[in-house]
């Protein structure tokens, strides 16, 4: 039972959001642009770092929301993506893209978690300077965003066929959409 007042049928962090339009504008522009936006990070991988960053706050809607986008864009099926969130450093993801995992898991856990070492290692395994700065600010954005829905313990369908039957329009509508209703 959500501690506010949210309109019956809106999932996740837009049940919120759609009481504060004024906020919802700026920050589903921001989630556009750091998700969607011109990236040597593809969209799969970045919804893959938020998906990482969800399970690990253990956020069951943005876990499974952008969880259901990345298997969209990386053409994986649920079994491959709850491997990927288990053990990323087991799969067969590029070094770069395991080395980018775990400084966003590290930032997770706390900003000052992220270690020179990790950061050399990324760089190392082909990672720019950008690269290092989006996953940071998306683990960061992410942290931020499950500590929202989970704080207010807003409504998440627990059906994962919910999220994987929207997420082809997700990807295809972005994040600068008017709330969607159950």
């Amino acid at each position: 039972m959500p501690h506010i007042t949210i309109p019956e049928g809106i999932p996740g962090i837009r049940g919120p959001l759609s009481l504060r339009p004024d906020v919802a504008k700026p920050l589903s522009e921001f989630t556009e642009l750091l998700m969607r936006g011109e990236n040597s990070l593809t969209r799969g991988e970045r919804e893959l770092i938020a998906t990482v960053v969800s399970a690990r706050n253990n956020c069951f809607f943005c876990e499974q929301a952008h969880g259901a986008v990345a298997q969209h864009y990386l053409q994986c099926d649920t079994k491959a993506m709850d491997d990927l969130k288990e053990n990323f450093q087991s799969s067969n993801l590029s070094e770069k893209m395991k080395a980018l995992l775990a400084i966003a898991s590290q930032v997770q856990q706390s900003g000052k978690s992220v270690t020179p070492a990790s950061v050399q290692e990324a760089y190392h395994a082909g990672a720019t300077e950008r690269e290092v700065h989006d996953t940071v600010l998306i683990a960061a954005a992410f942290c931020m965003f499950n500590r929202y829905v989970d704080g207010l313990d807003t409504w998440a369908p627990q059906d994962r066929d919910f999220y994987i039957g929207r997420a082809q329009q997700a990807a295809e509508t972005g994040y600068t959409v008017a709330p969607l209703k159950k």
